[in-house]
């Protein structure tokens, strides 16, 4: 028997809700296996961060060389990388080792509204990272930073989703929370292996433990692409699972700001 293998580049957070740790979470909770390449430590907790320190470059490459060369993996998931060093590194490893099913969610503020990326990162994100990719998860700040341009309606989500795809060679998943001031939110895919684009509706949910939602979504779908899954049914698998994630860890409390969501809901294993 095999296990559909997930690597998580990624930094870590002490708090548990977002980073490595909620990608270690959500891919397990999702059916395939975690393996990790911290690129930076934080401390950090439900209130914000306090503190992040980037690992060295050689020590971020070399994690990726040990798993991949041993391991392998079906699918990667890359979050907070903070600076162009890292991002030159990683693209490379990944071409290196020629890793398929790549989620590239392009953390750069943290929930609490405190930075994660260095400006300079931006073009070598640009340039080297999402064209390898084969899935983009933005949310609509993200979004609008990459693209320079406002979105303020789901037709701008559209829109932007295809522009992002690189002449429709890169998926698109614009996370529209940001931009819905009803009860009903909106997620964007651009699909590149169809050409279509697919919208996803969700019930807003009255909470403040949202924190590392983009962490735990972009892992799930990585969780899913890893098992064979399309891009479309596999952030359709993610979503619901995301869902279900936030609304059963809408009443729990930890800490005193924003809490995490419950990334074992399924399995019941947190009483």
């Amino acid at each position: 028997m095999n296990y559909n293998r997930v690597l998580s580049i990624a930094g870590s957070d002490s708090g548990g809700g977002a980073g490595i740790q909620a990608d270690i979470k959500s891919i397990s909770a999702n059916g395939a296996f975690a393996m990790t390449a911290i690129t930076a430590v934080t401390s950090q907790n439900t209130l914000g961060v306090q503190h992040v320190f980037p690992l060295p470059v050689d020590v971020v490459q070399s994690q990726i060389d040990s798993v991949l060369n041993d391991i392998g993996a079906d699918a990667v998931k890359i979050g907070m990388l903070h600076s162009a060093g890292i991002i030159h590194v990683v693209a490379g490893m990944l071409k290196q080792y020629a890793v398929n099913n790549i989620v590239l969610d392009p953390v750069m503020v943290a929930t609490s509204g405190d930075s994660l990326f260095q400006s300079e990162a931006l073009s070598a994100l640009k340039e080297h990272l999402i064209p390898i990719s084969t899935l983009i998860t933005p949310n609509i700040p993200e979004a609008e930073t990459l693209s320079g341009q406002k979105i303020t309606s789901i037709d701008d989500m559209r829109r932007i989703a295809v522009e992002l795809s690189l002449q429709g060679k890169v998926s698109v998943l614009i996370k529209g929370g940001h931009l819905q001031k009803t009860n009903e939110l909106c997620d964007v895919l651009y699909d590149a292996t169809t050409g279509k684009t697919e919208e996803f509706y969700s019930s807003k949910i009255d909470t403040v433990n949202k924190h590392g939602t983009g962490c735990t979504l972009s892992s799930a779908i990585a969780a899913w692409l890893a098992q064979g899954y399309t891009v479309v049914d596999a952030v359709r698998k993610a979503k619901d699972y995301i869902d279900g994630a936030i609304a059963a860890g809408s009443e729990y409390n930890i800490g005193s700001g924003h809490g995490p969501v419950h990334h074992f809901y399924q399995q019941n294993h947190l009483k």
